[in-house]
């Protein structure tokens, strides 16, 4: 029996999400789902605490596609990189990467994501938010410029993916849910759908 199995849930699902992190890692459950990506303007969003931010954006992603989808079980989620009491958000070039890369050096950040599951039908919703401490090593110039020169830190948020070759040896030690990181907590998600059986 796989965890689709033992889920039960029989309503289709969409994965309101255009990572294809996020994509692997609900596959990685045995789940069928659909992917509709929700373009929500996240500028137009307060950041009151990190907690709370990534919170709102997953119910508001969860929110559009369910307005279009309303008998159809909605998986979204958001995730920020937390330093020194600022966003990393995914850098737009090579000397932003660079700053976020050495500030993250040799120091310790917060990992959240919001995580919200909606059937708007059944007026059931669920939202949820995993925290991570993750710890870096040092790193040298010469790592962090091998690594930006791989294009990979431009599509993640703080500049780094756990997953990856480089990401896997920058990181020295995470306190905390290792799919969180990645961008879709694992664990909780699995917790909340067992709320949402057919």
């Amino acid at each position: 029996m796989n965890i689709n199995e033992l889920l039960k849930i029989k309503k289709k699902i969409i994965l309101a999400s255009k990572s294809p992190r996020r994509e692997y890692l609900l596959k990685l459950l045995g789940l069928n789902f659909d992917i509709i990506p929700s373009n929500i303007d996240e500028s137009q969003f307060i950041l009151t605490s990190p907690s709370d931010f990534v919170e709102t954006l997953s119910k508001e992603k969860a929110q559009v596609i369910a307005n279009l989808h309303p008998d159809t079980i909605i998986i979204a989620a958001d995730t920020i990189v937390w330093l020194e009491n600022e966003v990393l958000s995914k850098p737009k070039s090579y000397d932003e990467a660079f700053k976020m890369l050495r500030k993250l050096s040799n120091n310790t950040h917060e990992v959240f994501t919001g995580i919200t599951v909606l059937h708007k039908n059944a007026t059931k919703i669920i939202s949820k938010v995993s925290r991570t401490e993750v710890t870096f090593r040092y790193l040298t110039d010469e790592e962090i410029d091998a690594y930006i020169k791989t294009g990979s830190p431009f599509d993640k948020a703080g500049a780094y993916g756990i997953q990856d070759d480089f990401g896997a040896v920058f990181v020295s030690n995470i306190k905390g849910c290792y799919y969180n990181i990645v961008g879709l907590p694992l664990s909780l998600l699995y917790d909340i759908l067992k709320e949402f059986q057919s």
